[in-house]
């Protein structure tokens, strides 16, 4: 949907030209929050009816590793904010537009160094001393040889650049390192050719941490939230995590140190390891995490995305509350096809109470790939939430349209 000549009205003081970079289902709903407040939006992906593209104003198809054709649609659209939404992106060409006045979320420095594993680990295990698990990187198999020796086994293998889990492995033996490094890069995103090696954590469970700085420099905590991967992709996440008290406070000072040291405003996914003796920082993401799509059960007062949208537009939140337990887990596909897929079984879903679903529209199917999400809530345990949550994603089927 393009209207090239569109103008905004100059009495719209509070409406702002929005770039969304990478149009998926996290950056689908952060559109509609952004609707919701009366905001323009200029959806990009590398693919044509991506799913933030069908709520949004104007639509750009570009490879956004390309920084000349980066640079052309900011030079065309002129936005007021640009907003990342993955990781392949030319984000060294952020600072230039930050300097020209155009507001990068969560800021040029947070884009460029969380796209890449390496700035983001270095800046919190070195420069701020927060607890990782011992890392190595390497650029040859033979590098990650001498990686796994200093980590030890078990270890986990992820490519620098990458998003749910893509190229994520775990090596339990000597003999699969090797596939290790082929299946990392495989599954690495944009064109750099690094992985990270981390010694294996023996923790209890993980965390999301969904941490909101603010233009009035305050920063807030939603309720942790739990979650299992398979795959190094998540398939249920549920909110409020259980944990003790001590180890939460210890991972919001965490959050807290490392956003700060990157500055901006808006909603950061920051990931850790909950052991005996506390917390492990282990990634961040400078925007919505796939996890907090649990938020979209309505468990807080503003779901993640509504979190996001009013501290990209420095609207301040007062305070983030809990409202209720609620889960989330995933639709996924199981076979390819080129073309919008049915979906069967929402009749049956829409009869139960306290749940919802949303159908993130993806125009092309495979294997695995998140096509939607179940979403329940309620005062029932999380536990009985979040098994409830799976049993009915597991009864609507993608029908996949045969190539």
């Amino acid at each position: 949907m393009n209207h090239n000549s569109y103008q905004l009205p100059i009495f719209a003081h509070m409406r702002k030209k929005i770039m969304l970079l990478g149009s998926g289902e996290l950056g689908k709903e952060f559109v509609i929050a952004c609707q919701r407040l009366g905001q323009y939006i200029i959806a990009v992906d590398s693919y044509d009816h991506a799913p933030a593209m069908q709520v949004a104003h104007e639509t750009e198809v570009i490879d956004m590793l390309d920084g000349n054709a980066l640079d052309a649609i900011v030079e065309k659209y002129q936005p007021d904010v640009i907003v990342p939404e993955i990781e392949a992106i030319r984000t060294e060409r952020f600072y230039a537009y930050e300097s020209q006045g155009i507001q990068v979320v969560p800021s040029a420095k947070a884009a460029n160094f969380t796209m890449n594993r390496k700035a983001i680990r270095d800046l919190a295990a070195l420069d701020l001393g927060v607890r990782t698990a011992p890392y190595r990187y390497a650029t040859t198999l033979k590098e990650l040889q001498d990686g796994v020796a200093f980590t030890g086994i078990p270890c986990v293998v992820k490519p620098l650049m990458s998003s749910s889990g893509k190229g994520q492995s775990v090596i339990r033996k000597q003999e699969e390192v090797e596939q290790a490094w082929n299946h990392a890069m495989e599954g690495s995103r944009g064109d750099v050719r690094e992985v990270i090696v981390e010694g294996f954590i023996d923790f209890d469970y993980e965390i999301t941490l969904l941490t909101l700085t603010q233009k009035n420099g305050e920063t807030l905590f939603c309720p942790p939230i739990g979650h299992r991967q398979e795959r190094g992709d998540y398939q249920e996440s549920w909110q409020p995590m259980p944990m003790k008290e001590e180890h939460l406070k210890e991972a919001q000072e965490m959050a807290q140190k490392v956003t700060s040291a990157l500055g901006g405003w808006g909603i950061w996914g920051v990931e850790f390891f909950i052991t005996k003796e506390g917390a492990y920082f282990s990634e961040l993401s400078p925007r919505p995490h796939d996890t907090g799509m649990v938020t979209l059960a309505n468990t807080q007062n503003f779901s993640e995305f509504e979190l996001h949208a009013r501290a990209v537009l420095g609207l301040t939140v007062p305070s983030i509350k809990l409202k209720t337990n609620g889960a989330s887990a995933v639709i996924l596909a199981h076979e390819q096809s080129n073309d919008f897929p049915e979906i069967s079984g929402l009749e049956e879903l829409s009869t139960h109470d306290n749940c919802d679903y949303r159908i993130f529209g993806k125009p092309v199917t495979k294997p695995y790939r998140r096509m939607g999400v179940v979403l329940t809530y309620g005062s029932s345990p999380v536990e009985e939430l979040t098994s409830k949550a799976r049993t009915l994603a597991d009864t609507v089927v993608v029908n996949p349209t045969k190539v």
